[in-house]
């Protein structure tokens, strides 16, 4: 069977209709790239090939399955080096309805949250010259696993929460500048928020 080439290891439908142009029965000729692990189906409409030049990307493929999303939470935190602990599911956010795809490269995990919480802090994360993917910020990750994991947290709670239980190095939390999302800081009531930006803006004015 001739090899097709495409242009990056994660594909979606409408770049794989378009390497399929020159095929007579194109559906068929997926069926056999598929069959001979030429093609590997993540889900409907998206797939690795696994003979690419480039590793696949499953912060990509995490923004391909279902969207708009972008990785956050736990894997956010570790991408930025901000927890300790590897995480094997990836974590994503959207503002659509949660989700969980299992898939023949691990699992991935969307968290919904309201569309006015969605945006600031997301950052375009650059693989090389032509590929990429979005990601929460440092600062939007841990907004995120506070609005989305501990909503309920108290101020005399959260420099525990931060520090012992998410296991946050406070040097490296020292270092991060809440101002980038200081609007979802301002507008969001939630508990565990209204703490972060009580702890926070205690950190700033007493260092």
């Amino acid at each position: 069977m001739k090899q097709i080439s495409f242009e990056y290891p994660e594909i979606d439908s409408l770049q794989l209709q378009q390497s399929m142009k020159g095929y007579a029965f194109p559906r068929d000729r997926v069926t056999k790239l598929l069959a001979a692990g030429d093609l590997i189906r993540i889900k409907k409409g998206i797939y690795i090939d696994p003979h690419s030049r480039f590793p696949y990307s499953k912060e990509i493929l995490a923004n391909l399955m279902y969207g708009p999303s972008y990785v956050s939470l736990e894997y956010a935190l570790r991408h930025h080096n901000l927890i300790p602990e590897a995480v094997r599911v990836v974590t994503s956010v959207t503002t659509g309805r949660k989700k969980r795809y299992r898939t023949p490269v691990g699992d991935f995990d969307y968290a919904h949250i309201p569309q006015r919480f969605f945006s600031p802090g997301v950052e375009y994360y650059s693989i090389d010259d032509t590929r990429g993917y979005m990601i929460a910020s440092p600062e939007k990750a841990i907004f995120d696993m506070l609005y989305l994991r501990y909503p309920d947290l108290g101020y005399s709670e959260i420099e525990a929460h931060l520090f012992e239980n998410m296991r946050i190095d406070e040097t490296d939390f020292a270092r991060l500048d809440f101002t980038k999302i200081q609007i979802l800081m301002n507008t969001c009531n939630r508990h565990s928020i209204i703490s972060l930006r009580k702890f926070t803006g205690k950190k700033v004015n007493h260092g």
